[in-house]
């Protein structure tokens, strides 16, 4: 009886033991830190601005620009090759931080600083476009704009110390969209309603100078007014200083870095320009080629950072770029629509040249190192992807989700979906010089075939990107049953989304939907 009362309070013991280990484990799994995430989001810079090669080859473009730090990410991340942007900024930047297609928000084209002022021209053909063209906004009452629940204000909500840094361009002055505090961030430096900066130069203010400030100054960097200091590493100065305070709180943060560049006005950054302009090659490329050299500097200056303060074994970095690179002449030198080949065409079109960005991902632990993916994605996916990462389930919106999670394709890069169906839609007039599928028109991809709908012209073009990268050959004629089952598909999400279509000022009638135009 005694042996058998000692085991019993052995046994007890054990479980008790046992038991206050499990629960101090299921404590530090309840307390655990979740990741940190930072968004490096470039402006205009295409698929071909780099020395990482998104395609099946290196090219010249490749071997022209010099992005050490952009190599390294791919080297420890993955890399995206068919990661889809909208053809102008606002209505990416918005889709981001709403997980709303562009067509679904009806940000269809980019804001103005002045509110209540579209940035559209007048056409000869149509009427004004009825759009959400001050952007979006927190407040329910602010009409001509896009109502949405944000996606740092979610985050702010789970703990995270939320920071914006650089270009914002969410909505015009005057709206809730255009001040980043609004919006969810605890810091912003830099953003405000303009879509480019009126200088790159610490001796000009950035634009902010006496009697002749222009509203497309930067604004919160003061200390670097009549400095040498260019716009790109005074912003990253900012972003390391500003992460301190979370740092120091071992708080997670989410870091919005939105860098200017590499928007006109083209600028020479000093630090790199000299190297490009002894190539030969002509002023404002060897500016371009400096401002993609100093972009990615500011990338490793923050790796640089993650890994001093040992934080980069759980940090995501995402990188992105809000549209396809500039191709108009001028700014850039040379003959239009060759910078981003052998993509067709670039900012402001919806051929490839205009939407297909450079996107790398390093995430610690699950995303294998130096491993590429060919699965086809767009920009509002990141909305339910931060989400994820940062491990919040439970959520609600004031808008619908049209993004899909891209975490499955992170876990395993040959996750392939040929099912899914992307859409683009910009029913507006683009204010810069004509160019291919720039103004009116509509595209959905589905697997390797991708649809454009060109609205004034009132045609269909089909094209299989897999044979046919650069879309010079419409195959419409060719494949008419695949030509007509993507444009149902097109239409159909368009009217779930009660996407606004054009209106001909002759006879006041609406444009035709796509699948109206073919039997």
């Amino acid at each position: 009886m005694y042996y058998t009362r000692i085991l019993i309070l052995k046994i007890s013991s054990s479980v008790l033991f046992l038991m206050l280990i499990f629960t101090s484990v299921k404590g530090q799994q309840k307390v655990s830190k979740p990741p940190n995430i930072i968004i490096f989001m470039i402006d205009d810079m295409g698929w071909q601005d780099t020395s990482v090669p998104f395609g099946d080859s290196v090219t010249s473009f490749n071997r022209l620009y010099h992005t050490p730090n952009m190599e390294r990410l791919a080297r420890e991340g993955i890399k995206l090759t068919n990661a889809y942007a909208n053809s102008v900024c606002t209505p990416t930047r918005v889709a981001l931080m709403t997980g709303m297609n562009a067509a679904q928000s009806r940000i269809t084209s980019w804001t103005t600083i002045q509110k209540g002022q579209t940035s559209d021209v007048i056409d000869s053909t149509f009427l004004p476009i009825d759009w959400n063209f001050d952007g979006l906004s927190t407040d329910k009452k602010v009409s001509g704009t896009a109502y949405a629940t944000p996606l740092p204000q979610l985050l702010k909500q789970e703990r995270y110390y939320t920071i914006h840094i650089g270009k914002a361009h969410w909505g015009s002055t005057g709206t809730s969209g255009s001040n980043p505090h609004n919006l969810g961030f605890v810091v912003n430096k830099g953003g405000h309603a303009a879509g480019h900066p009126q200088s790159y130069l610490g001796e000009e203010n950035f634009g902010k100078l006496e009697g002749r400030t222009s509203p497309h100054s930067v604004p919160d960097l003061e200390e670097y007014h009549g400095t040498p200091v260019f716009l790109t590493e005074a912003l990253t100065r900012e972003a390391i200083k500003s992460l301190n305070e979370p740092v120091s709180k071992n708080q997670p943060f989410f870091l919005h870095m939105a860098h200017y560049a590499v928007h006109a006005p083209l600028t020479a950054d000093e630090r790199f320009y000299r190297k490009y302009s002894n190539m030969g090659i002509s002023k404002s490329e060897a500016e371009y080629a400096s401002m993609i050299e100093g972009m990615d500097k500011s990338l490793g200056d923050i790796m640089d950072y993650l890994e001093y303060h040992n934080l980069e074994k759980n940090t995501i970095i995402i990188f992105m770029s809000d549209n396809g690179g500039l191709t108009f002449v001028p700014p850039r030198g040379g003959n239009a629509y060759i910078h981003n080949l052998p993509l067709r065409a670039g900012k402001g079109s919806i051929y490839e040249g205009g939407i297909r960005v450079p996107m790398l991902v390093k995430w610690p632990g699950v995303v294998k190192p130096g491993s590429k993916s060919e699965q086809y994605l767009i920009i509002e996916d990141f909305f339910p992807s931060i989400l994820e990462m940062a491990e919040i389930k439970s959520y609600s919106t004031l808008q619908e989700i049209a993004g899909k999670s891209f975490v499955p394709v992170l876990r395993n890069p040959a996750y392939n979906d040929t099912t899914r169906a992307i859409v683009w839609h910009f029913p507006n007039k683009f204010i810069m010089q004509p160019g291919p599928a720039i103004s009116y028109v509509s595209a959905i991809r589905q697997g390797d075939w991708k649809l454009v709908y060109l609205m004034k012209e009132q045609k269909l073009e089909l094209f299989n990107l897999k044979n046919d990268l650069g879309e010079l050959y419409d195959l419409s004629e060719q494949y008419r049953q695949k030509t007509k089952h993507l444009a149902q598909v097109l239409t159909k999400k368009l009217k779930k989304w009660n996407a606004q279509m054009p209106t001909y000022r002759e006879t006041n009638k609406k444009v035709l939907w796509p699948d109206k135009l073919i039997n």
